[in-house]
């Protein structure tokens, strides 16, 4: 799966971040994306607006870049700012159409450019989760108070990629707690926007946590986001994938085994094994014939 890909400018989290907002994008993309199916793989795009979290500095990811240094005005449910970064504008009607719209045409240049799968991307406090709890989200209108109002928004992008693309696979990425409490975001309310998200379109849930606030506790530990998996799975009766320090196939092997999840997706171990398949494949006895030529020499005794 692609990075988080920004659907306008305003969208992205850095300068340096990939986009998919016009017709020059979609054409730059093609080729990687043929690559990926001459691979014999599937290709996948996150789609993003980072909100309150955008405009931010490569790398550090910590406060707001100003305009001189090529930021931007960033948006947000409520002019309340992420702890440490600039006050943003909160959006207008128009602005939030105009979110609705960019995500809906985002996803038809990334089917035009040959995506299999699409994923929302409303986790780790950007726009979308910005919008979903109620630490960030103080708006009196249709689009705040209630769950139902919070969840208005990503619905109705939903509704719009759906109109848009509506027969490729379409995943909403989740965080399912905000660690914080009753106050926050949590897997109760994430379990009833995903089974509201599913009738609306959505064919698959990647169920994260955290990113919208600071000064909470997070207990990190291997597979501490597996069990808010298994909660949103049990109550929201959707098919979903379980995230987060997920790095041993047998561990992997088991979330999926013991009914947990239905998937796992892997980030940083591909990152720091990028033959993890390969591994898990001798590790869990699966025998396989596509070793790439180069590392065949490395492959694992039968």
């Amino acid at each position: 799966m692609a990075e988080a890909t920004g659907v306008s400018p305003e969208a992205r989290i850095t300068p340096e971040d990939t986009g998919i907002w016009d017709d020059a994008q979609r054409d730059a993309w093609k080729p990687i994306v043929d690559f990926i199916h001459e691979m014999g793989a599937v290709a996948a795009i996150q789609l993003a607006h980072a909100g309150r979290k955008a405009s931010t500095y490569s790398f550090s990811g910590r406060g707001t870049m100003p305009a001189e240094e090529g930021g931007w005005e960033t948006v947000a449910p409520s002019a309340e700012p992420f702890p440490g970064y600039g006050t943003p504008v909160a959006l207008d009607a128009a602005g939030l159409r105009k979110v609705v719209d960019d995500f809906a045409a985002a996803a038809r240049r990334s089917v035009d450019a040959g995506f299999d799968v699409l994923e929302i991307h409303a986790a780790h406090g950007y726009l979308m989760h910005q919008f979903l709890s109620p630490l960030s989200n103080h708006r009196d209108d249709e689009f705040g108070g209630s769950l139902e109002n919070r969840a208005r928004l990503l619905l109705q992008v939903i509704d719009a990629v759906r109109a848009e693309v509506p027969d490729v696979p379409l995943l909403v990425r989740f965080s399912a707690t905000d660690w914080a409490g009753d106050a926050g975001w949590d897997e109760q309310q994430t379990a009833t926007v995903a089974g509201w998200a599913a009738e609306h379109g959505a064919d698959f849930f990647d169920i994260s946590t955290g990113g919208n606030t600071t000064g909470v506790t997070i207990p990190v530990a291997p597979g501490y986001q597996v069990p808010f998996a298994e909660y949103v799975k049990e109550h929201a009766k959707v098919a979903l994938n379980a995230v987060g320090f997920i790095t041993e196939p047998a561990q992997a092997e088991a979330v999926v085994a013991e009914g947990r999840a239905d998937a796992v997706m892997l980030g940083r171990e591909m990152l720091r094994d990028p033959h993890f398949a390969l591994r898990a494949a001798h590790e869990l006895g699966v025998e396989i014939d596509y070793w790439p030529k180069q590392y065949d020499r490395a492959r694992w005794a039968a």
